[in-house]
């Protein structure tokens, strides 16, 4: 993970686009996200690999981590938008997106994902600046 996100720009082709974020408590590591713009103007931020340590799971820690890092993203960064995608079999982690302050997105078409032989079915959600100011 380490050659990818340091050697390979986490594989993004656009120089200065790629943000990881890890967050930690007193023992250690507890998640990591990425985030990526998805447009030339910066207006559009993506969250991606959005991971909790299994251990950690059911804690708080996932919602304290999207609320630092839609912080970073909308005071630091200055995007208006983030999105981010969700397999339709985890509700747990979609729910937490719920929770801070992400809506559903209606797509044209559904999009789906090879994972491991299966399809999986990916949610598409959006938070925009002025709902994440009205939720302060």
């Amino acid at each position: 993970m380490n050659r990818k996100y340091m050697d390979c720009n986490g594989d993004c082709a656009e120089p200065d686009n790629f943000y990881p974020m890890t967050a930690f408590d007193e023992d250690g590591v507890v998640g990591h996200l990425i985030m990526r713009f998805t447009d030339a103007q910066k207006k559009t931020l993506r969250f991606g690999f959005v991971i909790v340590d299994d251990t950690k799971r059911g804690m708080g820690y996932g919602k304290a981590m999207l609320r630092l890092a839609l912080r970073c993203a909308f005071e630091v960064m200055q995007a208006q938008e983030v999105t981010l995608g969700v397999f339709d079999n985890n509700m747990p982690a979609y729910h937490c997106y719920k929770a801070a302050g992400f809506r559903d997105v209606e797509l044209e078409e559904d999009e789906f994902c090879q994972v491991c032989a299966e399809t999986w079915r990916i949610l598409e959600l959006k938070l925009t600046k002025a709902e994440y100011e009205a939720r302060l």
